[in-house]
């Protein structure tokens, strides 16, 4: 039998019940347990310690890992290993080099045909010259070097691999402001993409995806696990809970479409909303504090209310003055709990502080199926 897809299973609902509390919970339930982006998997190999490279090869393939990591510490002895990976795997290899004379490499990416290749900023003698090549190749940098050294190489780089530990050591320990500098590469770089590497595990796997992260590094998660099958599911598709809270990773207030309550109109709500583009509008006092919301389908409301005389149109027809929010100290978990519970589809949820004065956001867009 033919399973059926999310978007099937959500019409099924809304055609055979009438859109009330219970079905509304169970869309969200469904899109709950299809919170499932396109961030790839990439199995930094030398992690496991008590394994092989064809047993390594062989477990990874079967579980249908997306790529193969492999740090290159200044050793050309690595070629031997992707050589090998090259010949008995289809799976990619994902090559980063830390080393302070890069260039003595390039002949042996060519020969090796690797899809990617990052270069270890930090360890930079001086500026290097990309070669030209169909190699995708990025920038890696540390947690203590600003973003903006990816300037310089824009032109050549495709990528950004932020580390989160030490480069090329396995078994560290995440590092929280990755998730501010994530949506600060986004925002100054917004055609290229973002990898992490360092501290990875399945309650961070949730929040890079939430963050529209394109791949990330596992390690020491990845072979401490009994299964690596198991470790490769929380990792790409579960929703897990965590100890993590939504000021760690939410949207801040400046990064959002905010107006003060004194200055709006609607001219400048549909300003804020189309220049942000993220289908709504918050709406604060002069103290910040919370007052309101206007989304995509407000505005369409009041449209359709004034549709005789469209200058008729009041901010009492468009704005939401009670919009669900949630507390900055709330975590993951909570977050959950709270989106089983309400009885309509979220896609954002502005996060406040024990005052209600607007800290933040949560969007939702990065984690949906595909399919939807």
């Amino acid at each position: 039998m033919r399973k059926q897809t999310l978007n099937e299973k959500i019409s099924k609902i809304t055609t055979r019940d009438r859109l009330n509390s219970k079905s509304f919970a169970c869309i969200n339930s469904l899109l709950l347990h299809s919170f499932i982006s396109l961030m790839q998997i990439s199995a930094s190999i030398y992690s496991s310690k008590d394994k092989s490279l064809p047993e390594i090869v062989t477990e990874l393939d079967l579980h249908e890992v997306d790529l193969f990591h492999v740090d290159c510490n200044d050793d050309e002895q690595v070629f031997s290993d992707i050589a090998y990976i090259n010949a008995n795997s289809k799976t990619p290899v994902d090559l980063h080099i830390i080393s302070n004379t890069p260039e003595k490499y390039f002949s042996k990416i060519a020969e090796c045909k690797i899809r990617q290749v990052s270069f270890q900023y930090e360890n930079f003698a001086s500026e290097i010259q990309f070669p030209a090549s169909e190699v995708q190749f990025g920038l890696a940098i540390t947690s203590n070097t600003p973003i903006t050294v990816f300037d310089e190489y824009r032109e050549v780089c495709s990528y950004v691999l932020l580390m989160t530990t030490t480069p090329g050591k396995s078994g560290g320990t995440f590092n929280k402001d990755t998730f501010r500098r994530i949506r600060q590469f986004q925002k100054r770089y917004p055609d290229k993409s973002i990898q992490v590497d360092g501290g990875v595990n399945a309650e961070v796997s949730f929040i890079l995806r939430n963050l529209g992260v394109e791949s990330a590094v596992v390690g020491s998660y990845l072979f401490s696990e009994k299964y690596v099958g198991t470790a490769l599911l929380n990792l790409k598709k579960q929703v897990v809970g965590s100890h993590f809270l939504l000021k760690d990773f939410m949207l801040m207030d400046d990064e959002l479409p905010v107006i003060q309550e004194a200055e709006l109109n609607f001219e400048k709500a549909l300003l804020e909303i189309e220049t942000y583009k993220m289908a709504f509008v918050l709406i604060t006092d002069t103290y910040g504090i919370l007052k309101g919301l206007i989304s995509n389908a407000d505005v369409r409301k009041g449209l359709l209310k004034n549709m005789d005389n469209l200058q008729n149109i009041q901010m009492s027809d468009i704005i939401n003055p009670c919009p669900i929010a949630m507390n900055e100290n709330k975590t993951i978990y909570d977050l959950l709990l709270f989106i089983k519970n309400i009885n309509f589809p979220l896609q954002y949820l502005p996060v406040v502080n024990d005052h209600n004065k607007l800290t933040g956001a949560i969007l939702f867009t990065n984690l949906i199926k595909g399919e939807l």
